[in-house]
């Protein structure tokens, strides 16, 4: 697969200085131009924000310090490293450009491979961070997101529902008689188990938006945004056929012969009004239902 170049946005009201830059960075990366500061905070703001920005400081109207300024205050912005290509070249000016939160200052005239060695430095830094956070939202055991990214995703997709007016569907899912499982093959083949079956859950969801993650122990959790019950049920559905089709052996389990789960689904309508919180204790008390019920089994129920 062919690596995607980084986005790095120029900000320069001299066309030339622009022109000298986006030549001597595009081999590597992908130039993106602005001419003022305002054309930067758009580009900044947009749906594709840059992984650097190279900012000049003297500017008509929105100069480079007021645009840092407006970076560093909004979360969607404030992590983007900002280096200023400048011709002002006093300690002071040096100074409180990294002070606004500049990462680096570069003098004009500037030297080509400097620049493009500190860009390259300085991009480094980023993709070591984007990892970490990778890592940090994976659950270390199944490689699928942790309960900390679920949170993230939930009260994003929560608030998008709620101002779009569109359905949302939220799965509790447990393995059945899991202790029993680990007691009698030992917590490696139980390990080997969960990764099985979170990939199991992971092949059912089909849509980018929606999201499959470990809840804790042997509890997952699935997001399943502008889904309405119906559909919602047939994911469900799903989910037990694929983790009844991994046919692992359980001979302790009073669910059947092979690994199973019950799953906890609720679905808020399109006009429901009820807190997040409700809305995930709903679908963890049809997930006890379930489980009282026989288990290997979905219960479900709808809120307005």
């Amino acid at each position: 697969m062919r690596k995607e170049k980084a986005r790095i946005l120029i900000v320069d009201d001299e066309k030339m200085n622009l022109k000298v830059l986006a030549d001597l960075l595009k081999e590597e990366y992908s130039p993106v131009l602005a001419r003022s500061g305002e054309q930067a905070l758009q580009q900044a703001f947009g749906e594709a924000p840059p992984d650097l920005i190279l900012l000049d400081v003297i500017m008509p109207e929105m100069g480079g310090y007021e645009v840092i300024k407006a970076l560093k205050n909004s979360d969607k912005t404030n992590h983007i490293p900002v280096i200023f290509v400048t011709a002002l070249n006093s300690i002071q000016d040096e100074e409180r450009g990294l002070l606004l939160g500049a990462v680096d200052y570069i003098t004009k005239p500037f030297s080509p491979p400097i620049v493009k060695m500190r860009v390259r430095n300085h991009l480094r830094i980023v993709h070591q961070y984007k990892l970490l956070d990778q890592l940090a939202h994976l659950d270390g055991l199944t490689e699928i997101p942790n309960r900390r990214r679920f949170e993230e995703v939930f009260h994003k997709e929560w608030a998008r529902a709620a101002r779009n007016g569109t359905p949302f569907s939220l799965a509790m899912v447990d393995v059945d008689f899991f202790k029993q499982f680990n007691d009698h093959y030992g917590h490696a083949m139980g390990d080997i188990a969960l990764q099985r079956i979170a990939k199991a859950l992971d092949c059912v969801l089909r849509r980018p938006g929606d999201l499959v993650a470990r809840y804790g122990g042997e509890e997952f959790v699935m997001l399943l945004p502008e889904t309405d019950a119906f559909a919602a049920y047939e994911v469900a559905q799903r989910c037990l056929q694929q983790v009844v089709g991994l046919a692992i052996p359980h001979q302790y389990s009073r669910a059947g012969e092979t690994v199973t789960i019950s799953i906890g689904l609720v679905t808020k309508g399109i006009d429901a009004i009820t807190a997040p919180q409700i809305f995930i204790a709903t679908a963890d008390k049809n997930l006890y239902l379930a489980k009282e019920n026989g288990r290997n089994r979905i219960v479900e129920s709808v809120i307005g």
